[in-house]
């Protein structure tokens, strides 16, 4: 049975850093293209950053290029996202994904980030 569990949400002020992780089951992280996305309330939900399934490319949005970098970790089966100077903009429900587009699929719960100014 496929599963994805976020967690490494929280509170944080502007400037601080946070790590989510997303524990996986059912396949490899290793060797498929994941994905975290965001969704602020209001707002469309977006691609923050993605990590091809070969080769370990990495694709991050302008808006936290520079600042977040997603990651894995194969013999825990965990896909990461390490986010520094955290920003009010950053303030959102953050997801990880199997695969890169936004649509149906395997998606975790989400875990909540809060950036406070």
């Amino acid at each position: 049975q496929v599963q994805l569990v976020e967690s490494g949400g929280g509170l944080v002020q502007s400037g601080e850093s946070l790590t989510l992780s997303c524990v996986v089951s059912g396949f490899d992280v290793g060797i498929t293209s994941m994905s975290w996305y965001r969704q602020a309330p209001g707002k469309a939900r977006e691609l923050v950053a993605s990590i091809r399934n070969t080769g370990n490319i990495t694709n991050y949005s302008d808006s936290v290029a520079g600042r977040f970098t997603i990651s894995r970790d194969n013999n825990k089966n965990t896909l990461y996202l390490r986010m520094t100077n955290l920003k009010s903009d950053d303030t959102a429900t953050y997801y990880c994904k199997r695969g890169v587009t936004n649509g149906p699929g395997h998606w975790g719960q989400g875990t909540q980030v809060t950036v406070s100014s």
